[in-house]
């Protein structure tokens, strides 16, 4: 009778740890996308600002080709600072585990 409470009791657990790994898999999913609309939310960010800037007509008035450039560019420094955070964050991690 020991020996089939024992069974029972490790099935409960290998149906336990299976969840868990369920879950830490959809916890690390809503991560990334969490993360992908971050750099989405970023990039329209970025735009809006340039845009912004060239409405409020602080800068001369300039042809569409210079905006596209000017919001890429944004676009690329917002990224750049991007990787900086997460590198930031990943050396954070290290030294937190040593």
């Amino acid at each position: 009778q020991s020996e089939k409470e024992l069974q029972d009791a490790v099935k409960l657990q290998e149906e336990k740890m299976l969840k868990l790994i369920d879950s830490s898999g959809e916890v690390t999913r809503l991560k990334e996308e969490m993360s992908q609309l971050k750099r989405s939310l970023q990039r329209a960010e970025s735009e809006a600002k340039v845009l912004w800037e060239e409405m409020r007509g602080q800068e001369p008035k300039r042809d569409s080709t210079y905006i596209q450039e000017r919001v890429f560019l944004q676009q690329e420094v917002d990224k750049l600072r991007l990787l900086l955070l997460e590198k930031e964050d990943e050396n954070q991690l290290l030294s937190d585990k040593y």
